[in-house]
């Protein structure tokens, strides 16, 4: 294998660095307004760091507004759902968790059934699955609204769990399918020579060594459903009941935009997704590699 030029190098590390500015920069932004006043934070929209810093925003927003602060003390209207961060961040981690753990558990099973079958009918599955995820989703959502009104399910987690599990688990398939084939056949082979059913089989074998494909996908599963906010938005109108993108949505309003709040919100809302990324990266990296090289 050739070895790049200098010149060359200089240029992958030169991209490499604007790629990681192109996604740090926001977070940068968001960070420095979340720290920072409104009345400062439209002062100057020129200056990249504020003359004062603050942190009545997280206090603000982890007291339920009971305690504002010097910058709130004034302030006559804070947002209602500012009061709900708690149950909205408890209503996301549930949603969020169980979404991964369904995609995962069926997504496992249809993507097993794929990789060793091998049935015409499966190869056209698949393929419908792939042409449907080209339907913006906003086009399903009356449907999906009439149908989980009929059902009852509206103005609940377990509809948005139902939804978001049916929307997640083709592409929970599709990257689970490619890791599966890559599983010599001759280990399940031998495993059911040895006693075990085809279930046994894949439960014992298969799956410990899909362990980093199923940590990729878990992960990947957790962040969407974590962020998805116009599911959770069409079928629940109860502020009991929102999840945090919801919430971080309702500070656009009318009149104002609590911009200050809205950053500081969405910092803490990225918390989670960054420390199970940070938990898992050594498993995504390898099963996004495995299944994107031999799939």
């Amino acid at each position: 294998m050739l070895k790049p030029s200098p010149i060359a190098q200089i240029l992958l590390h030169f991209a490499n660095v604007l790629v990681i500015a192109f996604f740090l920069l926001p977070i940068v932004a968001v960070t420095i307004g979340s720290l920072q006043s409104e009345k400062m934070l439209q002062a100057d929209t020129q200056a990249i760091l504020p003359a004062e810093w603050t942190f009545d925003n997280f206090l603000v927003i982890l007291s339920g507004g009971e305690q504002r602060g010097k910058i709130f003390e004034q302030v006559t209207y804070l947002p209602d759902n500012v009061k709900s961060f708690h149950r909205a961040f408890a209503n996301s981690v549930i949603v969020a968790t169980s979404v991964t753990i369904l995609t995962l558990v069926f997504g496992s099973l249809s993507a097993y059934t794929v990789a060793r079958l091998r049935f015409g009918w499966t190869i056209w599955l698949m393929n419908l699955n792939v042409m449907a995820r080209f339907v913006p989703i906003i086009v399903l959502m009356i449907p999906l609204y009439v149908t989980f009104r009929n059902f009852g399910m509206l103005n609940s987690l377990s509809g948005v769990i139902v939804a978001l599990t049916g929307f997640l688990l083709p592409y929970a398939i599709l990257m689970l399918a490619p890791y599966f084939a890559t599983i010599p056949r001759e280990l399940e082979d031998a495993a059911r020579i040895d006693g075990c059913t085809h279930f046994s089989a894949f439960w014992r074998i298969t799956l410990p060594l899909s362990a980093p494909g199923l940590a990729s996908c878990g992960a990947i599963m957790f962040i969407i459903s974590w962020h998805e906010l116009l599911i959770p938005l069409i079928l629940n109108s109860r502020a009991e009941f929102m999840t945090l993108p919801v919430v971080i949505a309702s500070l656009v309003g009318d009149v104002h935009v609590f911009f200050n709040l809205m950053m500081a919100i969405c910092l803490l809302a990225m918390l989670p997704s960054v420390i199970l990324v940070l938990l898992l990266q050594r498993f995504v990296v390898q099963g996004l590699q495995v299944g994107g090289v031999k799939g």
